[in-house]
């Protein structure tokens, strides 16, 4: 490729011009536009002005630099010898900006891949502060700049999980499992109905994964437009992690609010039957979280902990007493009530038929990569079993079974981050003239449910390391409730 010598200014002697080759593609030459090619045509040329030629596909397209970009924009200049990299001889019809790396090297020039500027927004670390308005609502409106955006390169992992604020609920250093809080969560659940705390579930959940209230500045460091697309990508790690983590969280807390009832076996056959009305609520065709039900589910079929590096199981059988059968896994906390699970099937036979026939056929669906996902019942689909699987778990069962599950569901996936615009707009509909209670959405966010789980003090210790302390917490309630004869 042909460069231009570099104008050495300290010197004041008159060196000839050098004869340039005429390019349309140097942004060097844009100064002749003007300027009649008469010197360089061979003859028999036609000698029409430059400035009356039509333009081509190799044209750089021009815009005009905004006040961030005006000492770049001296750069351009063709009098200062500036040298740029020349641009390929079809590139697309792209709008790009020449802007200074970050590492303190020359600005280059290249409309192969268009870089844009930075979207102003607050150092890493920091939070937006939320607006008046309903964000929720008000992400309709970017669905026409969305349209228009063009690829942006990632810049850092993103992640959705808002920095630990001042909580309502909480003292700034609680202790695990205080019974003052519990009780008033109890009573925040039992105020609402299982429909209303669908759409708190809902809400939190689009935000944890990005889906809903994503800001310039995110995706102008993830380089795609929701989390969805994101969780399939490289750097995608952090919120993978992030997701696995605020399912087995929800799912513990779930189990905790059945195995917490100390009193009347029927008030552990009514905490039974919230959650499962509560699953029916975030069923496909109602609010259509499947995050949100799969954690449910995960509570009513405890355990199914995991970890990173194939996310371990917590092991329960040190706490097996003798006599007690041998379970494959860990130990059953919830399962394992046949009094409750009794007491639900006489006193809420409604609920126990739609567990056993439409929850559980369904879970096991989802799980291995199936299910519903049409984004006019679904409005967040169900993203762990890919989540896993790009975090290294292994399938167990036969190779060809395993097989054929890990390509259903890397193809689900790819489905559903081609489909995420869809699913961001039934999301916003679903939540659209919503109302949130701030101390019932708290309660459901994944910060708060850390703390509520382990403590201030308890969050320095690794996920898996936490998961399998508090299953063995649930597994002393359990056999607390229901001793093994």
């Amino acid at each position: 490729m042909e460069r231009t010598l570099l104008a050495n200014p300290g010197t004041t002697a008159p060196c000839p011009a050098r004869e340039r080759k005429w390019s349309n593609s140097q942004p060097a030459d844009l100064a002749h536009m003007g300027r009649s090619r008469e010197d360089h045509l061979e003859p028999g040329a036609s000698t029409m002005p430059v400035a009356a030629l039509p333009r081509t596909g190799s044209d750089p397209v021009l815009l005009k630099a905004p006040a961030l970009l005006g000492t770049v924009a001296d750069t351009l200049r063709a009098s200062d010898g500036q040298l740029h990299a020349k641009a390929p001889t079809k590139p697309p019809r792209t709008p790009s900006l020449v802007l200074p790396d970050v590492s303190g090297r020359p600005p280059t020039y290249c409309e192969l891949v268009p870089r844009v500027a930075s979207a102003q927004g607050p150092p890493p670390g920091q939070s937006w502060p939320e607006p008046d308005s309903l964000w929720w609502e008000a992400e309709e409106e970017e669905e026409e700049e969305e349209e228009n955006r063009c690829f942006r390169r990632p810049q850092a992992e993103v992640s959705f999980c808002p920095p630990d604020t001042r909580s309502c609920l909480l003292s700034p250093h609680n202790r695990p499992l205080e019974p003052e809080v519990l009780r008033k969560l109890r009573g925040l659940f039992l105020e609402h109905h299982p429909d209303s705390t669908a759409l708190h579930l809902l809400l939190v959940d689009c935000q944890a994964t990005g889906l809903l209230g994503v800001t310039r500045f995110q995706r102008a460091n993830m380089g795609v437009a929701s989390g969805l697309e994101l969780l399939t990508l490289p750097h995608g790690h952090r919120l993978r992690v992030e997701l696995l983590e605020r399912h087995e969280t929800l799912a513990l807390a779930g189990a905790l609010a059945v195995l917490g009832c100390s009193g009347p076996l029927e008030e552990r056959a009514t905490a039974l039957r919230g959650l499962v009305e509560l699953a029916l609520a975030l069923w496909p065709g109602a609010a259509g979280d499947l995050p949100g039900m799969a954690a449910v589910m995960g509570a009513l079929l405890m355990p199914q902990v995991r970890g990173k590096q194939g996310w371990e199981e917590a092991g329960a059988q040190g706490t097996r007493k003798r006599g007690e059968k041998a379970c494959s896994g860990p130990f059953p906390q919830v399962t394992r009530l046949e009094h409750t699970w009794r007491q639900l099937r006489r006193s809420h036979t409604e609920a126990a038929l739609a567990f056993e026939q439409e929850l559980k056929p369904l879970m096991r669906a989802l799980d291995e990569g199936a299910g519903p996902r049409d984004p006019r019942e679904v409005a967040l689909p169900h993203v762990a079993p890919a989540a896993r699987l790009l975090e290294g778990e292994e399938l167990g069962g036969p190779l060809d079974e395993s097989c054929e599950r890990l390509l259903r569901t890397l193809h689900r996936a790819r489905q559903v981050a081609r489909d995420a615009p869809r699913f961001r707009q039934v999301a916003a509909q679903r939540l659209r003239g919503f109302r949130p209670n701030l101390e019932l959405r708290e309660a459901l966010t994944t910060g708060f449910l850390r703390r509520l789980l382990w403590g201030s003090r308890g969050l320095g210790a690794p996920l898996p390391q936490r998961l399998e302390k508090f299953q063995r917490v649930l597994s002393v309630l359990s056999q607390r409730l229901e001793p093994d004869h």
